[in-house]
């Protein structure tokens, strides 16, 4: 395939003493893609396109839409040029996907490839800018409203490998030195021959060899030193289980006038499920939470401390003085 050469056209003012200066060759007989819109096929600028491409070469034709929604995938690197006519109210409707539309149409060209943007009028005045930033070369740009850009001879994605052919590395000689090596291997042993050896039998005292005293039966009445254990074996755990439910709870704030009140096990225990059991009542006087002294005899807090509006009454018998 003879590749053709493809000039910049300067301006008119500075043809006379300027050569034209030439952008790349391109092949001039490749296969081609036609696109074109509704508009175009409709108007007969498409068919046209279609026509006067046939006469050189092969012609692929393609709708603009079936490219955008993903219906038709260009093969990479297939064509030597892409021709794209579109009406210039369909042009600035494209802007918002141009950039996807451009990745496709660099992907399906061949290396020195070019793009033919046709019938661009007053439409996408930043489209230089966008073909650059696809990564292709802008050429020329015609008065008639039509861009020329070409895709570079290399992919910016290409990379190149840095790899170079192995060398051997030379081993690095080094004097050995006995004095040192063994200076070394002395520093960082366990055990330094300078550094006595410990008898841990000798650390042990007298009462430290004693055996503990055996824990002693519980006795009622007789002084504790400490409380039951977890495993207890002894007896003190049941005697202290029939010593708490023998024993006394202090109710603050729990008798009819406001003073302390002493009851029973049983009692904290009914006083608790009532606690627990008792439903979240209107106040018909409003002072149910401010103690016995404000509540009526018919009161279903009756006896229980007081409490905070609209909160359900737990009983704490953490203070409590037993």
């Amino acid at each position: 395939m003879a590749p053709s050469a493809v000039y910049y056209s300067p301006p008119t003012e500075t043809r006379a003493h300027e050569k034209p200066a030439l952008a790349a060759a391109v092949p001039a007989k490749g296969p081609a893609l036609a696109i074109g819109s509704p508009a175009t096929a409709q108007d007969g600028k498409y068919q046209s396109l279609i026509t006067s491409l046939e006469e050189s070469r092969t012609v692929e034709r393609h709708m603009v839409d079936r490219l955008l929604d993903g219906a038709t995938a260009l093969p990479p690197s297939s064509f030597a040029s892409v021709h794209v006519s579109l009406s210039p109210a369909e042009y600035d409707a494209l802007a918002p996907r141009l950039s996807q539309l451009l990745a496709q149409l660099l992907g399906g060209l061949e290396p020195l490839g070019t793009l033919h943007l046709l019938n661009l009028g007053s439409a996408l005045p930043t489209l230089p800018s966008e073909l650059t930033l696809a990564g292709f070369t802008v050429l020329t740009a015609t008065q008639d409203g039509s861009i020329i850009a070409q895709k570079p001879a290399h992919s910016t994605a290409s990379t190149v490998s840095l790899k170079t052919a192995p060398v051997a590395a030379l081993p690095l000689r080094r004097k050995a030195d006995p004095e040192r090596k063994a200076s070394k291997k002395a520093l960082w042993s366990l055990s330094a021959p300078s550094t006595p050896s410990i008898d841990a039998e000798s650390l042990l005292t007298a009462a430290d060899r004693e055996r503990p005293a055996a824990c002693e039966p519980a006795v009622r009445g007789a002084p504790r030193r400490k409380k039951a254990c977890k495993n207890c074996s002894c007896g003190l755990a049941e005697l202290e289980a029939e010593e708490l439910a023998r024993s006394k709870v202090v109710l603050l704030d729990g008798a009819v006038n406001g003073e302390t009140m002493e009851v029973s096990q049983s009692e904290k225990e009914r006083l608790v499920a009532a606690a627990a059991a008792a439903p979240k009542a209107t106040s018909s006087c409003g002072n149910c939470y401010l103690g016995d002294a404000f509540r009526c005899s018919s009161c279903p807090y009756r006896g229980l401390p007081a409490f905070k509006p609209g909160e359900k009454v737990v009983i704490d018998f953490g203070m409590d003085d037993i």
